[in-house]
């Protein structure tokens, strides 16, 4: 079943009366967004409409906005990939914050700005995200202490991000290689690795197998191999319309 955007089962009563009212447009709400943002990080929940609904009011009220809590709903939109959730958040926030600079102004602005730079490196990760390039996403992570601090209040992020990661291996393999897999998960040991693959996901474990060890992804709906046959119904009209066409003239 397919939950409904602006819905989330743990959103608190009082958050959903104010986006439920006109009261979502009242700077004055901005400080109760905000602590809600940092309690999803604290719980590892994450509520997009709400999230975008703070954005939205940091976009009518610049002078509001709290370089932290945006940098905290993007790290969030990052553990929920591959939603669009991230580019939502990413195309609230002021042109001179975006990875592609629109002119030469916004470029040099940009150049000067910790709140700029961080937007722009959580834009890379979420470019490696999508890509699936797994590996190159945890180099890059690990690249710089900047990262460290950008994720550091987003409880269990780490986790939360390899499974998002499992889930979309899951969709695309039937099995894997052990030591694929541990670059994609970060997992510096095949303890680590086997613990997790077992424990989180379920899956099976196939060692000293012709290939070493592979990893045994069940079967889904979307790793199921189906043969599909595509058929098209070409008629006699179809063909007289394309005749008659060449035979006329143009006006």
């Amino acid at each position: 079943m397919v939950v409904a955007f602006d819905k989330c089962e743990t959103r608190p009563a009082s958050i959903d009366a104010i986006l439920e009212g006109l009261d979502r447009y009242n700077p004055e709400t901005t400080t109760v967004f905000q602590d809600y943002v940092a309690q999803q990080c604290e719980d590892r929940t994450f509520d997009c409409y709400a999230n975008l609904a703070l954005l939205k009011l940091y976009q009518f009220n610049p002078h509001l906005i709290h370089p932290e809590t945006v940098t905290n709903v993007l790290v969030k939109a990052l553990t929920v990939f591959p939603s669009p959730a991230f580019s939502l958040c990413l195309a609230l926030l002021p042109p001179h914050t975006q990875p592609f600079p629109a002119n030469a102004e916004a470029q040099a602005s940009s150049q000067i700005s910790d709140f700029v730079e961080s937007v722009q490196k959580l834009a890379r990760l979420s470019t490696l995200l999508e890509s699936a390039q797994y590996a190159q996403f945890w180099s890059t992570l690990n690249s710089d202490d900047l990262y460290a601090d950008l994720v550091a209040d987003v409880a269990g992020f780490e986790e939360l991000v390899r499974i998002r990661i499992a889930v979309e291996v899951g969709k695309a393999f039937r099995q894997i290689s052990a030591e694929v897999l541990e670059q994609w998960l970060d997992l510096r040991s095949r303890e680590a690795l086997e613990k997790f693959v077992v424990e989180v996901c379920s899956w099976e474990i196939e060692k000293n197998g012709p290939n070493g060890t592979v990893i045994k992804v069940p079967t889904n709906k979307e790793n199921e191999v189906r043969s599909e046959v595509k058929s098209e119904r070409v008629d006699i009209d179809m063909f007289g319309r394309v005749l008659r066409r060449g035979f006329e003239q143009a006006a």
